[in-house]
C-alpha cells in the first residue's frame, strides 16, 4: 500500500505547475471546460503510469536491492533538476479542438516528466509494480482535475515557489537516500 500513496502523492506533487497541468489549464481556459479534454488527459496520465511502472518491473528483475535504492535517490534528485526548470508552454494562437492531437500532446508531456520518472523508480523497489502503477495514474488524474477544473486561474498561483519548494525537498531526500545506501550516512 505504501508503494501506491507514495506513487500517487509524488505524482500529484510534482505535476504542481508542471507541462501538463498548465497545458490542460490554458487549453480549459480557451476551449472551454469538455469532459473529452478531461478524459483525455486522464488516460494519458493512466497510459504512463502504467508504462512506467512496467519499465520499472522489468529494470527491477536486473538489479541488485542497493541498486534500486540508488534507483530510487537518482529519480528524485534528477525530479529535483526538472523542478527547478522554468515551466514554458507555447500556446498556439488557435488551439486544436481534436482531442487525439491534444491526447498525443499530453502524452509526450507527461512520459518524461519528473512524476513519471519516480514512478519508474518505485516500481523498481517495490514488489507489487501494479500498485505504483495505479497510485502514478491517480495522482496524475487528480492534477489533470485541478488544472482543467482551475482553468483561467491556474496560471495566477505561485507554482513556481511550490516547484522549488518541492525541489529543495526531492534533492534532500535523494542525498539521503543515495548516502545511506551507500553508508555514508
Amino acid at each position: 500500500m505504501s508503494a501506491f500513496l507514495f506513487a500517487m502523492v509524488a505524482v500529484f506533487a510534482l505535476s504542481l505547475g508542471g507541462r501538463d497541468q498548465m497545458r490542460v489549464a490554458i487549453l480549459a481556459d480557451r476551449l472551454g471546460r469538455s469532459w473529452g479534454l478531461l478524459v483525455a488527459g486522464c488516460l494519458t496520465a493512466i497510459a504512463t503510469a502504467a508504462i512506467m511502472a512496467f519499465a520499472g518491473a522489468g529494470i527491477a528483475e536486473i538489479l541488485p536491492p542497493a541498486g534500486k535504492q540508488m534507483l530510487v535517490a537518482f529519480a528524485l534528485i534528477a525530479s529535483a533538476f526538472e523542478l527547478l526548470l522554468p515551466v514554458r508552454i507555447r500556446v498556439p494562437a488557435e488551439p486544436t479542438r481534436s482531442l487525439g492531437a491534444m491526447t498525443i500532446i499530453l502524452f509526450v508531456a507527461q512520459i518524461a516528466d519528473a512524476g513519471r520518472f519516480v514512478v519508474f523508480a518505485l516500481a523498481a523497489l517495490y514488489p507489487h509494480f501494479e500498485l505504483t502503477g495505479a497510485g502514478g495514474a491517480l495522482g496524475g488524474c487528480l492534477a489533470i482535475l485541478l488544472g482543467w477544473r482551475m482553468a483561467g486561474n491556474l496560471a495566477e498561483r505561485p507554482w513556481r515557489a511550490v516547484r522549488i519548494a518541492l525541489a529543495v525537498v526531492l534533492a534532500i531526500a535523494g542525498a539521503i537516500i543515495g548516502l545511506s545506501v551507500r553508508g555514508l550516512l
